[in-house]
């Protein structure tokens, strides 16, 4: 039967055809960057004992390129998976994951916004990211054994803004409202504040507060996505009458130990006078926190109430929408995301749309159009690199004044003394004329609901140099910021700005620690930055109280006993450290997000049995569960999930330990002491080569981040040139 054999063949024709199709189709699908014009870059590379960059070009551009080769030296892995995101391609790598990160990409208009914007930037801003795509370029034809993709290099500046565009709103927690449209679940809500109970920490001395859990005067509540209890940084600024000596600046912020969104250190200088030292994220030619020779700063998340939510009503087609009185069409794009599924790419159709209003999902429920502060804007690129060469509180100032950056808190300091707080926030500028719950989903169908811009600069808190001689952040609501006789007013702010009131663990700590002490001196900070103890406040008190009169009986009612005779310090010291631990996070996200509180007796009985299984019993040290685990160290860590000292989020490998993914990340000291040179310290969780198992630098900071301690920054040429591992001049022509 020649015809079954002729058939098969042709069968097996089609299927081996169809694979190689399926494995090889999406790089000629992507088309590669033309990058424009033509120039010559030459930066140095001079690397500290630490492995950690310095980079030198005669110009801002110069270094910005020196800046993408030594950042992909250390981690190409990761640019590699951040350029594949701006390229809405990273589905080709990461599989069903990347791809939703590639539909919100497409959704918000990553890529419209990028082309649209970057050619209004000022010209040696867009210099800046050009010559860093020539960097990544370079880099990638140089070392092809490295690459992840076909054609997804080489990249313009166009593609490096494209991957702040999709960034942005989601450090506001876009993703926290996508995700439920998608999934058509409903959004989670706040009714209003409740001024009144606001929690402003007690006192040293006072009593406890005993007010109920306040309400935020957000509405919608937006996580960063599974990981949103991981949300959470420190900053703390001194002035010199208060520390005894140095105006200082303490920059703790809470990352991703590894990834797209993880900090990497440098020290840029240019003989146009760029000259900073920090950390930034893979992607970006600049740091967006740290310190120059006059001032710095850091960053802490804020959550004001940035994104509204509006029903629309459609007609039967469901192709238009009503507005005013009049049918509309949605605008409609089909898009192809790439989704890896083991040796073969699929191409999946997905439908875009978009309203007046902005981005719309449908769902079993609707259709719902969403606007967000800082929408169809890309000035950041530009703010940032302007505060990056201020050289005065007022030139810094200047730059936040223009809302360019959408959202998180500024803690600033400076050599003159000046310390300042700014609650910086595009917050849009929602009319207070007219009939609107602004709380709620939106009626779709009113022009008149449809803001433009933000609010003034002026509208929003800012704090400078306030009596107390210190400022703190951690996540808080910005009326706790300077102590008492210090602090802003809630009742000062209108509601339609929709400032958070929470307080977080940290917040009450750091009050209490920063308020008893009659001199914040180094030691003193130090102390206070590594803190590890708990108030019973707030989520925290609500679990306690609850274990208290939970009834419990033989191994159940040893977990319970042994939890309540806690120390409330995560210190590692304590036989109840453990199982605090593993129990307080699922609290603390649950309190974060306004989500419903846990079951303490199902929490309980889940860490009972871990440490169980693992340990086999319910009391070893924290330390034996809790670890920093990067190639062949494997160390202790102190620190829970909401204490200044941070270990705030895990995977649980197989061993039952812990292995830290976010918490304390990148930390950095700053002290300008009177007339002296800027001075300051660092610390990263694993080295300057994170990705880089074979690297001197993989590892090499473990056991200092572990110990509390921290490295020097060699921010003066000087310094560097004696301290260099490594010293070469990189150069290429585009």
């Amino acid at each position: 039967m020649k015809w079954v054999k002729r058939g098969t063949i042709a069968i097996v024709a089609v299927a081996v055809l169809g694979f190689i199709v399926l494995a090889t189709w999406e790089p000629f699908f992507a088309s590669a960057a033309n990058p424009s014009g033509a120039r010559t870059y030459s930066a140095e590379i001079i690397r500290d004992d630490y492995g950690v960059p310095h980079i030198y070009g005669k110009t801002d551009a110069d270094t910005a390129y020196g800046v993408a080769i030594a950042h992909a030296e250390d981690d190409f892995f990761t640019l590699q998976d951040v350029v594949a995101m701006a390229r809405g391609r990273y589905g080709a790598i990461a599989g069903e994951d990347g791809a939703k990160i590639d539909y919100a990409y497409h959704l918000i208009d990553a890529r419209g916004t990028a082309e649209r914007e970057y050619p209004k930037l000022p010209a040696d801003t867009r210099a800046l990211f050009e010559a860093y795509a020539a960097g990544l370029n370079q880099y990638a034809a140089e070392h092809p054994e490295e690459r992840k993709l076909a054609n997804l290099f080489p990249v313009s500046g166009v593609d490096v803004a494209a991957g702040f565009a999709l960034r942005q709103p989601f450090f506001f927690g876009l993703d926290g409202v996508i995700g439920p449209l998608v999934a058509g679940e409903d959004l989670r809500r706040e009714h209003g504040p409740d001024i009144p109970g606001f929690p402003r920490p007690p006192l040293p001395g006072s009593a406890p507060a005993e007010a109920a859990e306040p309400k935020q005067a957000r509405t919608l509540v937006l996580p960063l996505g599974e990981d949103a209890e991981s949300l959470g940084s420190n900053a703390f600024a001194v002035a010199p009458k208060k520390s005894g000596g140095p105006t200082t600046l303490i920059s703790n912020s809470h990352q991703p130990l590894r990834g797209g969104v993880a900090w990497y250190e440098l020290v840029v200088e240019s003989g146009e006078g760029w000259h900073f030292a920090g950390a930034n994220f893979p992607g970006s030619p600049f740091p967006f926190l740290g310190h120059n020779e006059h001032l710095g700063w850091t960053n802490t998340v804020n959550t004001p109430d940035m994104i509204d939510v509006y029903q629309l009503e459609l007609d039967a087609s469901g192709t238009r929408y009503k507005l005013d009185g009049q049918w509309r069409n949605l605008e409609s794009k089909w898009v192809t995301l790439p989704v890896k599924l083991g040796p073969v790419v699929l191409p999946i159709r997905k439908e875009v749309l978009r309203s007046e209003h902005g981005p719309v999902i449908k769902n079993a429920k609707g259709a719902f159009a969403i606007r967000y502060g800082g929408i169809g804007e890309l000035a950041q690129l530009d703010a940032y690199y302007r505060l990056n060469k201020a050289k005065t509180f007022g030139e810094w100032e200047a730059q936040l004044s223009r809302l360019a950056i959408p959202s998180t808190n500024f803690i600033y300091a400076d050599e003159a003394g000046t310390i300042a707080y700014i609650y910086n926030a595009a917050i849009p500028a929602r009319p207070g004329n007219v009939n609107a719950d602004w709380r709620s989903v939106l009626p779709g169908d009113r022009s008149d609901l449809i803001w433009q811009g933000s609010f003034h600069y002026a509208n929003l808190p800012k704090l400078i140099n306030p009596a107390s001689g210190w400022l703190y952040n951690s996540n808080n609501t910005p009326f706790t910021a300077a102590g008492e006789g210090s602090d802003l007013s809630p009742y000062d702010y209108a509601p339609e700005l929709g400032i958070e009131l929470k307080q977080t663990n940290r917040s009450w700590r750091a009050y209490k620690l920063l308020s008893e002490a009659s001199i914040l001196d180094r030691a003193t900070l130090e102390r206070i930055k590594y803190d590890t103890g708990y108030e019973r406040e707030g989520y925290v008190a609500r679990l306690f109280d609850a274990l208290e009169g939970l009834k419990a009986d033989g191994k159940f009612a040893e977990a319970r006993d042994l939890l309540v005779s806690w120390d409330f310090n995560a210190d590692g010291k304590g036989r109840a450290d453990a199982i605090a631990l593993l129990i307080i996070r699922d609290f603390m996200a649950a309190d974060y997000n306004n989500k419903p509180f846990p079951d303490v007796a199902e929490k309980l009985q889940a860490a009972a049995d871990h440490l169980t299984t693992h340990f086999g019993r319910l009391d070893p040290s924290m330390g034996e569960l809790l670890r920093l685990r990067q190639g062949k160290l494997d160390l202790p860590l102190d620190g829970g999930s909401d204490t200044l000292r941070a270990s705030t989020t895990w995977d649980v490998d197989d061993d039952g330990r812990l292995s830290l993914k976010h918490g304390d990340s990148f930390i950095m000291w700053i002290e300008w002491a009177p007339g002296q040179r800027v001075f300051s310290r660092s610390i990263q969780p694993f080295g300057a080569a994170s990705t880089r198992p074979q690297a001197k630098h993989y590892t090499d900071q473990m056991r200092l981040f572990v110990d509390h301690r921290l490295k020097p920054v060699y921010f003066w040429r000087e310094d560097v040139l004696a301290k260099a591992s490594v010293r070469r001049v990189v150069t290429t022509t585009r």
